[in-house]
């Protein structure tokens, strides 16, 4: 079993930056992948990307591209998601998961952003 747990949510101004932490316990492989999606109120859960732990490469969904950045502590076993020039539609519910093939098996209780103007 893997356990997941973000941190990093808050208030933020539009415009600033927040950076999320997902700490990943358990029976982790290095082959595993490790992706952030969110979800706002009355919408699906978005995708906003993923990273392949062993190799550090990322892939983002075009919504986040060039403001988002996923990143990898090996030795503290945490998943990254740096987020910046923050807007009010990027407030949600951000939660970071984990697959080790084709289905996103392993979820973490989530953590709220919310973004004023």
């Amino acid at each position: 079993q893997v356990q997941l747990v973000e941190s990093g949510g808050g208030l933020v101004q539009a415009g600033g930056s927040l950076r999320l932490s997902c700490a990943i316990a358990g029976r982790f492989l290095s082959s595993y992948v490790m992706g952030w999606f969110r979800q706002a109120p009355g919408k699906d859960r978005e995708f906003l990307g993923r990273i392949t732990w062993s190799s550090g490469t990322t892939l983002y969904a075009d919504s986040v591209k060039g403001r988002f950045t996923i990143s990898r502590d090996n030795a503290k076993n945490t998943v990254y998601l740096q987020m910046n020039s923050l807007e009010p539609e990027d407030s949600a519910v951000y939660y970071c998961a984990g697959r080790r093939l084709q289905n996103w098996d392993y979820w973490g209780q989530g953590t709220q952003v919310t973004v004023f103007s």
